[in-house]
């Protein structure tokens, strides 16, 4: 059996990698496709990560045209799917393996499903706040097996007309990194960046909100008159390249403190080790939402990005973007009485053992009528 991997953003990556461990301890033949985000130095040239994690990558689709608006963004999907159809067509997979609910994961669904090869989907049913929300649901109708994180997103699948057996509680394979305790040390990361880690710090990741542009400055305002008055160290990650993505760069090049750190990307183990040993992360990446609470992390999520999603009880919601509600968000954050709240925690995404049961599932699906020929169960 051959299967394709399909990954255009380093996320979805955290999603694939610890699958594609598992592949090669199983020796399951696979091939593997990188796109977007992965190619563009602008954004880490996460590339370098895969390959440095021991990944050959089979084909490389460059994809995003330069300015990231809601135009050129959209314009970027046609020239992937163009090129994605040459790559399928060229490795000729038995499955298409795809992870999460952005734009090119949606582009990559819709040619396995008109070239007649069966898709299995990783974090199908969840919901999101924003154009992501509506990609993963379109992304579930082209798919043939869907792979759920949680229970709440298994019965959305099945309101979704979902056929029951095509839908695997599994969890959150992101997890299974999760599980080791090699993220314990700041050492490695004091000496190879310069940081001085003796003093607290809080990681920062805001990405565009798409929907509302528009009101990036503005949030970045609030964002940044609450940060001035922490006094701990601020390490950003910068945003996907989304629509809006050069706006917040600009805005952290002309808001910043000389004290702040920015990392475009960095490698799956030295942001892990930043997150477990973070005070807060704040802003509104998936990360708060699916991996912090393994690490017992307070999180404040702003905006709607992360809307509808499973929470565990370490997350603090902020939707309107204040600086009055953020330094109260913080203040609750960092208390005695909350703290002891999340001490004993369980993250609602798994228990770090997805990748296995998602291969095992893949490997004992027969590629039949049933499977290819969807039917809706409303």
């Amino acid at each position: 059996m051959k299967l394709l991997f399909f990954t255009g953003s380093r996320g979805e990556w955290g999603y694939l990698r610890p699958i594609l461990e598992k592949c090669k301890k199983m020796r399951i033949k696979f091939n593997l496709c990188a796109t977007n985000m992965h190619l563009l130095d602008n954004f880490g040239f996460s590339l370098k990560e895969i390959e440095k994690d021991g990944f050959k990558v089979d084909d490389k689709i460059y994809m995003a045209l330069d300015g990231y608006n809601n135009h050129t963004v959209t314009k970027s999907m046609g020239i992937l799917m163009s090129s994605f159809v040459d790559t399928v067509n060229r490795i000729n997979p038995d499955w298409i393996i795809l992870a999460g609910d952005r734009g090119e994961t949606l582009v990559a669904s819709i040619v396995g499903a008109y070239t007649d090869v069966p898709i299995a989907h990783i974090q199908a049913g969840e919901l999101s706040g924003i154009i992501d929300g509506q990609a993963r649901h379109a992304i579930g109708k082209f798919s043939n097996l869907h792979f759920a994180s949680n229970r709440d997103a298994a019965l959305r699948l099945k309101k979704l007309g979902e056929e029951k057996f095509r839908i695997k509680l599994v969890g959150a394979p992101q997890l299974d990194d999760l599980k080791n305790n090699k993220f314990n040390k700041l050492s490695k990361l004091r000496k190879k960046y310069n940081i001085n880690f003796n003093s607290s710090y809080v990681l920062v990741i805001y990405h565009p909100p798409q929907a509302r542009i528009e009101s990036i400055k503005e949030d970045l305002d609030s964002i940044f008159g609450f940060l001035k008055q922490i006094k701990m160290k601020k390490i950003w990650i910068s945003p996907n390249n989304d629509a809006g993505s050069s706006i917040i760069k600009n805005e952290f090049f002309q808001k910043r403190q000389s004290e702040d750190y920015l990392f475009d990307n960095l490698p799956r183990e030295e942001y892990l080790t930043l997150l477990k040993n973070t005070n807060c992360i704040i802003g509104n990446s998936s990360s708060g939402i699916l991996e912090s609470p393994t690490f017992k992390t307070p999180c404040i999520n702003i905006g709607n990005r992360q809307f509808g999603r499973l929470r565990a009880k370490n997350i603090i919601d902020v939707k309107k973007i204040t600086l009055q509600k953020l330094k109260k968000a913080f203040r609750l954050s960092q208390s005695k009485s909350f703290k002891k709240r999340i001490k004993n925690i369980k993250n609602p995404y798994g228990d770090g053992n997805s990748a296995e049961k998602i291969l095992k599932i893949i490997l004992n699906t027969k590629i039949d009528d049933k499977l290819m020929f969807k039917k809706l169960t409303y």
